[in-house]
């Protein structure tokens, strides 16, 4: 049986909070069908703690990846996807019991191109709800959103799967390029609200409540092709893990 889908996980030293979001997987792909229907794999780039042995463990599909670029960790897994729909979580999240569910009823139901499950947050606090209130208004404007990313194979192959030359940002190039693709069909992006993940908030517990209100400078410059700064490398890839 070729699987429906392909779960591509990005991972660099997520020994702690890998092992939650594959619990919430079993579940999601029981709720789904047979296990062989979703395909596992964890893009392992350059951990130096047990992420790969749990990962192997767990019955994942391990895949090393060198290149230290969240775009080529996302990439190299989905260079080994058998599915027939790729799709894309952080290694601290939790996805939906209905995540498959809910991902092959948009996509089934037609004139869909791909899109994102949305997310719920782990805890709340004034300074995360205000960067709430921030997000929420872009994201229904752009009808773009984060959680499960997901397309169809074929049309990741498409649009070049997640540009490498971005250290920041490839995940709204990416769905960028997902739209310009399904314009030309006639299809659009969904977010499927009924299967939201949740997300992490380990970010702010590092940066602090408040710390995304000066970031979007940084994040909008990163879009506009900037120059990675020492800001980039301390917040995305030498984190305290």
């Amino acid at each position: 049986m070729s699987p429906r889908f392909s779960l591509i996980v990005p991972a660099y030293n997520e020994a702690l909070l890998l092992p939650r979001l594959l619990d919430s997987l079993e579940v999601a792909r029981a709720a789904f069908g047979p296990p062989e229907a979703v395909e596992l794999i964890v893009a392992d780039n350059g951990s130096t703690d047990e992420t790969a042995a749990i990962a192997t463990a767990r019955g994942c599909r391990v895949v090393p990846v060198a290149k230290r670029v969240i775009a080529a960790a996302r990439n190299g897994g989905a260079g080994v996807a058998t599915g027939e729909v790729v799709a894309f979580v952080d290694a601290d999240s939790r996805v939906h019991p209905r995540t498959f569910v809910e991902i092959d009823r948009v996509l089934s139901g037609g004139g869909v191109v791909g899109g994102a499950t949305g997310v719920r947050l782990e805890r709340w606090s004034l300074g995360i709800v205000c960067t709430w209130m921030l997000i929420v208004p872009l994201v229904v404007a752009m009808r773009m959103d984060t959680g499960v990313v997901f397309c169809r194979r074929e049309d990741f192959v498409s649009i070049g799967g997640y540009d490498e030359r971005r250290l920041v940002g490839e995940d709204v190039a990416f769905l960028l390029a997902l739209r310009r693709l399904g314009r030309t069909r006639g299809e659009h992006l969904v977010r499927v609200r009924r299967a939201k993940a949740i997300a992490s908030t380990r970010k702010f517990d590092e940066f602090g409540d408040w710390h995304y209100f000066p970031l979007i400078v940084e994040g909008l410059r990163h879009l506009l092709g900037g120059k990675p700064t020492e800001f980039t490398d301390r917040y995305w890839y030498k984190p305290k893990r």
